[in-house]
C-alpha cells in the first residue's frame, strides 16, 4: 500500500502482491481504513468481511477476506482493474 498517493486506486499486481494506492496518510489508522474501504467498494463485499490481519504499521499488508475463494477474488480483480 502506498499512503499519501495522489489518488485512491488499485494500481495492479507485482509478484503475486496486490498494489494499492490511498490519498489517506498513515496517521491514526486513516491509511488502513481508506485501504479497507476500497476493497469493500471494489470487491462487493460488507465492510466486517474484510480485515488487516497483519503489517497493520507496514506498507505490505496481510488482508482476510470471508466469504471468497482466491479464484472469485482474482476475478473480481481482473474486472475492476
Amino acid at each position: 500500500m502506498i499512503p499519501r498517493a495522489s489518488r485512491t486506486e488499485l494500481v495492479g499486481v507485482r509478484n503475486g502482491i496486490l498494489l494499492v494506492r490511498v490519498t489517506a496518510a498513515p496517521v491514526d489508522g486513516a491509511a488502513n481504513e481508506a485501504l479497507i474501504k476500497l476493497l469493500v467498494k471494489r470487491l462487493g463485499v460488507t465492510r466486517h468481511e474484510v480485515r488487516i490481519v497483519s503489517g497493520e504499521h507496514a506498507r505490505q499488508k496481510g488482508v482476510l477476506i470471508e466469504g471468497l475463494t482466491v479464484e472469485h477474488l482474482r476475478a473480481r480483480l481482473r474486472k475492476k482493474m
